[in-house]
């Protein structure tokens, strides 16, 4: 399993490797200033609730209009926290 590693590309944010609890914090202090529209998970082995908890976070702060990707368990889990593809709360 690959670390976590956030780069930012133009107006996206690409995320890499394993979005898991262990990765979150120290992604956290990288993402403090970012700005951008996208999230790109293409890249992403495998997702669990504490990253999905930072990308729905990024995507409230940012206003993210875009999701790329769907990595392991992020289907499951956004349907479990009912959260839209731009990782919104659906209502």
């Amino acid at each position: 399993m690959a670390a976590a590693t956030v780069r930012q590309d133009g107006d996206t944010l690409a995320f890499g490797g394993v979005l898991e609890r262990a990765a979150v914090a120290s992604l956290w202090s990288q993402l403090r200033a970012a700005k951008a529209r996208r999230l790109d998970l293409s890249a992403v082995e495998s997702v669990d609730s504490a990253g999905l908890a930072l990308l729905a976070e990024l995507s409230a702060r940012l206003g993210i209009t875009e999701v790329v990707g769907s990595p392991p368990g992020l289907a499951d889990l956004r349907r479990a926290y009912r959260l839209d593809a731009a990782l919104a709360f659906a209502g």
